[in-house]
């Protein structure tokens, strides 16, 4: 997956005008395309104003841009979508290995003002704040919440869009411990090879499976979500697991599943570096497009307590009120 990049400007709430691109922001957005493309960043920077300059000098910018360029590649083409808080010019933007928004601000003279860059969401996505389908944990047994929660403290993942209400679920004895022995290998882990089901009935929709388990305490980036299902609702909501174990998904690309039926074991496979399972709810199948929702289960034992209607967070002790046979 590509890192964020950052954007160079902080960021205002964003308004958004249905308005016609105006003749200066396109001559300059199509000389700034021409220049990045052809790296002559130095000549960016005097597209600059004041401001900007002293904001972004060029060393920052030229660090910038280049680093844009290494991970997104070239301009391909462009597409002026709207105006974002009245002033900033947002662009569909194809690079050669990236979709990004490109969003470009001009002073009275001309002058480019503001400037940054970030993931470029389609307006028009289905919109998703929770499931309205009943889910049930996807596992039997007591499980732990390692990750999860609303808050940064609770939750590392609330930085990514898509999974910003994720959830990493390990098994953790009476010591607090995940593993029986020295956690050297995965199966020494409570969870690796536990078995992972259904929330709730629905098509299956992505698997992505033979990718080797890690050995613990190192991670495999090519391929962050390691072995992979989708699962979707008939609601449009998308369920995603990570991390199976290698060869032991069970389920096929549209087959469809009941509420607890077997999708295979958790496993250590992708950016895992432990035996764990990352779940969370998305509003599309594309995960790099997508805005999480957050999960509410039903009817859970949350520390030994009845929870109705639930979303867990990190240190919590969960499992279903009713094992699935």
């Amino acid at each position: 997956m590509m890192k964020s990049i950052i954007p160079m400007l902080l960021l205002m709430p964003l308004l958004f005008f249905g308005q016609e691109e105006k003749e200066t922001i396109k001559k300059v957005a199509n000389v700034f395309q021409e220049l990045y493309n052809a790296e002559q960043y130095k000549d960016i920077f005097e597209l600059f104003a004041p401001d900007m300059k002293t904001a972004l000098p060029l060393e920052q910018t030229t660090d910038f841009l280049k680093g844009l360029k290494s991970q997104a590649g070239k301009m391909v083409n462009r597409t002026f979508i709207t105006y974002e808080n009245g002033t900033y010019a947002s662009y569909r933007t194809n690079f050669e290995r990236a979709l990004l928004a490109v969003n470009i601000s001009l002073d009275k003279t001309g002058k480019i003002n503001g400037l940054f860059v970030k993931p470029f969401k389609d307006p028009n996505l289905p919109k998703l704040v929770r499931n309205t389908t009943n889910f049930i944990l996807p596992f039997n047994d007591e499980w732990t919440i390692f990750w999860g929660g609303d808050t940064k403290e609770l939750n590392y993942h609330v930085i990514n869009e898509a999974q910003k209400n994720a959830f990493d679920i390990v098994i953790t004895d009476h010591t607090g411990k995940s593993y029986k022995t020295d956690g050297k290998t995965n199966e020494d882990y409570y969870a690796f090879g536990k078995e992972l089901i259904a929330p709730c009935n629905a098509e299956v929709v992505l698997v992505v499976d033979g990718i080797k388990d890690n050995i613990p305490g190192e991670m495999n980036p090519i391929y962050v979500p390691g072995n992979t299902v989708i699962l979707k609702t008939d609601l449009n909501e998308f369920l995603f697991f990570a991390h199976f174990k290698q060869n032991s998904i069970v389920v096929k690309q549209g087959q469809h599943v009941k509420q607890g039926d077997l999708l295979g074991l958790c496993g250590n496979s992708g950016n895992s570096s432990e035996a764990h399972l990352h779940f969370h709810l998305q509003n599309i199948e594309d995960m790099n497009k997508a805005t999480g929702a957050k999960s509410y289960f039903t009817n859970i034992l949350v520390n030994g307590e009845l929870k109705k209607e639930y979303s867990p967070i990190k240190g919590e002790k969960v499992k279903n009120k009713t094992k699935t046979p």
